[in-house]
């Protein structure tokens, strides 16, 4: 089969794919059901891909299918079939002076496009964001994940087949890389390009898709601890959002501690040492930690320490003096995804929260929140660190565009 016959097959499902509200909830419902009931099987295929993949691998945590986590993404999916669709709503609506009657509402973007690397909940994902807002979902996972993808979609399939939907409402490409070429320049037939995956993996969608793109940036995340700040809540965030899953884009990469608060980075950072975090500690943190912190562990920081997004259990800390100082190291690291700031002054929080250029921005809160599921989305496509349609989790407004209907009784436009 040509790549140029998938895509066709999508489109075509596309000009079909027009349901009653109620009949794509009860797919997605029974979508949800075939995930936990054949849970077994999925843990098999992913089995066979996590056994080709060095367990040390930072995507190894991402590729992980557990019965626990499929019952996520299960719940997940239900949580999406019970949201307000979007489809149709209306945005504005407005009567012109000269008797035209303007409305406009929410309409699908199409056919919608993701690669992504070793993440197969993104297939389950995908699909139910793209399915409730009536979009066709063409899939390039990678080769990492492939017996876990195909699994996922012959469940997807099976549920659609029952309810007499064309399948390939949700098309799943070959893992190769002909398949990430073709769909890169799939004019004409993909209306959005969405890569999720690594840094190397977005800028290669950016720079070589023909085809429109809408990034899901990688996670650099700082969190700043204030001269202000409470030492508990620091102590709870900072442990959260570093190592509650390394793999994940919205864990902390950076802390960025005020030099008042020095003498507090010990106790920070007992709970890391215990779940055996290596920090690359800048020249004052380091003198602070030397002899307290676990050797092995602790290394003065190079200048490649800053800017990384670590996807392990890794996290680098830089000393400043002021709040001027964190905006400015945020400002030249961040990939605009998830910043923190832990404070008690509300002129710092304030201006923290007005400077900082990122999707998404918190307050004494760990930076872990950063998830459609978590915004009250059901799920996520991807979190957009861009700002041109969409920025931060994309849920089903998202994943909509909008049309204007014009309503006349016979009106014309003069010269």
């Amino acid at each position: 089969m040509s790549y140029n016959q998938y895509f066709e097959s999508a489109l075509a499902a596309a000009k079909s794919l027009h349901l009653a509200p109620a009949k794509i909830d009860a797919i997605l419902l029974d979508v949800a059901d075939a995930a936990t009931s054949q849970t077994d099987e999925l843990l098999r295929e992913n089995q066979k891909d996590l056994d080709r993949m060095d367990p040390a691998d930072p995507k190894y945590d991402r590729l992980k299918l557990t019965a626990e986590r499929i019952a996520g993404i299960a719940a997940d999916i239900r949580t999406v079939a019970g949201l307000d669709s979007p489809l149709g709503k209306v945005i504005s609506h407005n009567t012109l002076p000269n008797g035209l009657n303007l409305k406009k509402i929410r309409v699908p973007l199409g056919v919608v496009g993701v690669i992504y690397e070793a993440r197969p909940n993104v297939t389950f994902d995908v699909f139910a964001l793209c399915f409730k807002t009536g979009n066709i979902s063409v899939l390039k996972g990678g080769s990492d994940a492939e017996f876990s993808n195909k699994a996922i979609t012959s469940i997807i399939h099976g549920v659609l087949q029952k309810h007499g939907i064309n399948i390939n409402a949700a098309t799943l490409l070959p893992a190769d890389r002909d398949a990430t070429a073709a769909l890169l320049n799939a004019v004409g037939y993909i209306d959005v390009l969405i890569p999720r995956g690594s840094q190397s993996l977005i800028d290669f969608v950016r720079s070589n898709s023909k085809v429109p793109v809408i990034e899901t940036g990688a996670g650099i995340v700082h969190t700043y601890f204030d001269e202000t700040g409470d030492l508990e809540k620091a102590v709870a965030i900072i442990d959260n959002a570093k190592t509650r899953r390394v793999s994940v884009c919205n864990a902390l990469d950076c802390l960025i501690i005020n030099s008042k608060r020095l003498g507090d980075l010990i106790h920070i950072t007992e709970l890391l040492a215990a779940k055996k975090v290596q920090l690359y500690a800048d020249k004052a943190a380091f003198e602070v930690l030397d002899g307290f912190y676990p050797n092995e562990l602790l290394a003065e920081a190079q200048p490649e320490h800053f800017g990384t997004e670590f996807l392990s259990m890794a996290m680098s800390i830089k000393t400043v003096d002021n709040l001027q100082q964190a905006l400015d190291h945020i400002a030249e690291y961040s990939s605009k995804h998830s910043e923190a700031i832990i404070s008690e002054d509300e002129l710092l929080i304030e201006k923290f929260l007005n400077e900082v250029d990122a999707a998404a921005v918190y307050v004494n809160a760990s930076t872990a929140f950063t998830d459609g599921a978590q915004f009250g989305l059901g799920a996520e496509i991807g979190i957009s660190t861009q700002k041109l349609h969409a920025r931060g989790p994309m849920g089903l407004e998202e994943l909509t565009s909008y049309k204007w209907l014009v309503k006349g009784t016979g009106q014309v436009r003069n010269p």
